[in-house]
């Protein structure tokens, strides 16, 4: 059975240089910006989920390692890895994968990383519990924490239950971070495509405060005048 080590070795191999200045670049890991100091093996999304398809049985122990690799493709092959295990995991499992995942929430430091994991484990994980932990997440001086709060209400959404994503998206509304304004617009423009009201409802009362991009997103598939209506606020 592979260890953590056999997997590294795997990725390795799978390397490609030019792949991963592409990534550098994307992911803004220049000086100051958000993926600051982040490394890449330049292996392609597909590759990773394919090979994650090979490493079912790698255990709870070894998924959390490569989830603390320096590598930004080891980190994401961990998390596809910690998300299909939830899904088809017992409660127990699942219990220690949502805990794992917060208690590693420093390695998950990147858009992507949050957006291939946090609806589906933490988001799958509450659905059915209480909530406080998002808000304490929401709360966070940590943008990927921030973002982890909003995209985990995604599960929800898609079970057509609203009220957080719109109680957290109110919370962030003087968010600092374009990341989490899209993040937020997103969301609204998901609520939007289930239920039009409420989004609608929201961006009435709210409107005035929203960051641009924001609203810019959270109306991108409304009609010409209704965009425009919400644009002249």
């Amino acid at each position: 059975m592979e260890k953590v080590e056999d997997v590294k070795h795997q990725l390795s191999l799978l390397s490609n240089s030019d792949h991963a200045k592409i990534s550098a670049r994307f992911f803004k890991t220049g000086p100051g910006e958000y993926g600051e100091g982040d490394i890449f093996r330049g292996v392609r999304v597909p590759v990773l989920r394919t090979l994650a398809r090979s490493l079912r049985h790698l255990e709870i122990d070894d998924i959390e390692l490569l989830l603390q690799s320096p590598y930004h493709e080891d980190r994401l092959l961990s998390l596809i890895l910690m998300v299909n295990l939830f899904k088809t995991g017992a409660a127990a499992e699942q219990r220690r994968l949502y805990r794992v995942y917060l208690a590693n929430t420093r390695y998950i430091n990147n858009w992507d990383l949050v957006d291939a994991s946090a609806e589906h484990i933490v988001g799958g994980y509450l659905r059915e519990r209480d909530r406080t932990p998002l808000y304490r997440l929401a709360e966070s001086p940590n943008l990927w924490k921030r973002r982890i709060s909003i995209m985990s209400t995604f599960h929800f959404i898609k079970n057509r239950d609203y009220s957080d994503a719109l109680k957290i998206c109110h919370l962030l509304i003087g968010d600092t971070e374009d990341l989490i304004h899209k993040a937020c617009g997103w969301m609204l423009r998901e609520i939007g495509n289930r239920k039009l009201a409420a989004e609608e409802a929201f961006l009435d009362e709210h409107a005035l405060m929203l960051p641009r991009t924001m609203l810019r997103y959270a109306i991108e598939k409304f009609t010409v005048a209704r965009r425009k209506h919400y644009m002249k606020k």
